[in-house]
């Protein structure tokens, strides 16, 4: 079974963006996320461990300007907290073993897929192409991606 921590060497690589999502529980600004148009099959992974997120199945276009997300890929990778700033109180998503901010979780999603929109910041992920899943260890995850056309 693969091991996910909070890397310090992938911390080192992070950008100025992605080392203040991530580590200062910041937020990108919206509309300019480099995954909020990808429509490529595969998963989306914590930037800093590695941990398997969220499935390309599973993103859709919610019109916030962040990727969203109808349910995380496997519930024991991401921890939910209750967030009171910003004037307003939401759901926090982080990471398990990474403890990266990766966004928050809000209950108006698709109701048809389970009414979540889980509203995350790309500098928080890295996508693997399903064509790579398995070579990167995400083999496993293979059956919640959609088959290349």
């Amino acid at each position: 079974m693969t091991q996910y921590t909070k890397d310090p060497e992938a911390i080192a690589r992070l950008s100025p963006e992605e080392y203040y999502v991530t580590q200062q529980s910041g937020t990108e600004r919206p509309g300019t996320g480099a995954l909020l148009g990808n429509k490529e099959p595969g998963i989306y992974v914590d930037i800093v461990s590695g941990e398997p997120l969220f499935a390309s199945t599973d993103k859709y276009d919610s019109g916030c300007g962040w990727p969203s997300f109808t349910k995380p890929v496997t519930q024991a990778h991401v921890t939910e907290h209750r967030d009171m700033t910003m004037g307003m109180i939401r759901t926090e998503v982080r990471s398990k073993h990474g403890d990266s901010h990766l966004g928050h979780v809000f209950p108006d999603g698709p109701r048809d897929r389970g009414g979540l929109r889980y509203c995350i910041n790309s500098a928080s992920l890295r996508f693997v192409h399903r064509d790579d899943m398995e070579a990167e260890g995400y083999g496993d995850f293979l059956d919640q991606v959609e088959d290349v056309a």
